[in-house]
């Protein structure tokens, strides 16, 4: 397989999506077309100026997640101030691909990985205007998670793996610390209230900067119901240390110091992934990213100063 391909064997290439296009949506087989980025699930190929295609590609699991964002990003993307990838068109599997794709709009921006957001207080006032958007009651029928969400309990020997191997690779300096964050975590009461909509993947290269602030959130593969807390991590994961606070302070309604435990249990879960994550492509791995590193770590070091407070 090369780093092109689907996991069915099919090679995905400019030809293929301009095809794919006339096939099924010929009104916009003629716009320019360029490769955006390869991310973990999907491919994004610039479609003119306003527009891009999201063809899976790496995981199995894509298509439903594809699926998924045309369901019912549509109906929450109207009351979002921050852009996001809005379905535009519906492509259905076909011999030449047999599997869904979509027609979304373009959000502009650079991956928060790539360019974190220097503007502190600016980033975690926009970052808290958009969950405290999101974080809605979720209706009779809303998805639920894929791994996340929910007591962190159950997630204990996943923890216990990930700072293991962190650990032998020496990619941390405190594991101790970090294991005093989880235990925190688990120790603090469940979510007893309603199910709120999540984006629930909100780590730094699903997130767009320009001018060193957030301006654009993409990868809504992942949206589901339940915990705040699970959103509310992404303060560790995308701000500078002096913003986390006044995110807290501007996110309404106000989280608990229960919520906040557990979310902070959420953040060293995905840091753990990331930076393992990271490593593969510091070792040059297929699928490694190693611009999930430094926030990864950077993130680590917040969480476990924050201990306590």
């Amino acid at each position: 397989m090369t780093h092109s391909r689907t996991h069915t064997g099919i090679e995905i290439t400019a030809d293929l999506i301009r095809d794919l296009l006339r096939d099924q949506h010929p009104d916009l087989a003629d716009r320019p077309l360029r490769l955006g980025a390869r991310g973990w699930d999907n491919q994004l190929w610039r479609l003119g100026d306003g527009l891009a295609v999201r063809l899976p590609w790496a995981t199995e699991s894509a298509d439903d997640l594809l699926l998924k964002e045309h369901t019912w990003l549509p109906a929450l993307a109207p009351r979002l101030p921050l852009p996001v990838p809005v379905p535009q068109r519906l492509g259905v599997p076909t011999a030449r691909f047999p599997r869904p794709w979509l027609v979304t709009t373009w959000v502009p921006g650079e991956p928060a990985d790539r360019a974190p957001a220097m503007r502190g207080e600016e980033a975690a006032d926009t970052l808290a205007a958009f969950l405290t958007a999101l974080h809605r009651p979720a209706p009779a029928g809303a998805p639920a998670g894929r791994g996340r969400g929910g007591p962190l309990a159950p997630y204990a020997e996943h923890f216990a793996h990930g700072l293991a191997a962190v650990s032998e690779r020496g990619l941390i300096p405190d594991p101790d610390g970090v294991r005093a964050v989880w235990e925190d975590a688990v120790a603090a009461p469940d979510w007893t209230g309603p199910a709120l909509w999540l984006h629930g993947d909100l780590h730094p290269a699903n997130v767009l900067t320009a001018n060193g602030t957030f301006c654009g959130v993409i990868d809504f593969g992942d949206l589901f119901a339940s915990d705040p807390a699970c959103d509310l991590a992404s303060a560790w994961t995308l701000l500078p240390s002096t913003a986390v606070d006044r995110f807290h302070a501007a996110y309404r309604p106000a989280p608990d110091p229960a919520t906040l435990r557990r979310a902070r249990g959420w953040a060293v879960l995905r840091a753990l992934a990331a930076l393992l994550i990271a490593d593969d492509g510091d070792r040059g791995l297929p699928n490694g990213k190693p611009t999930w590193g430094p926030p990864a770590r950077a993130a680590l070091g917040r969480l476990v100063g924050s201990v306590g407070r």
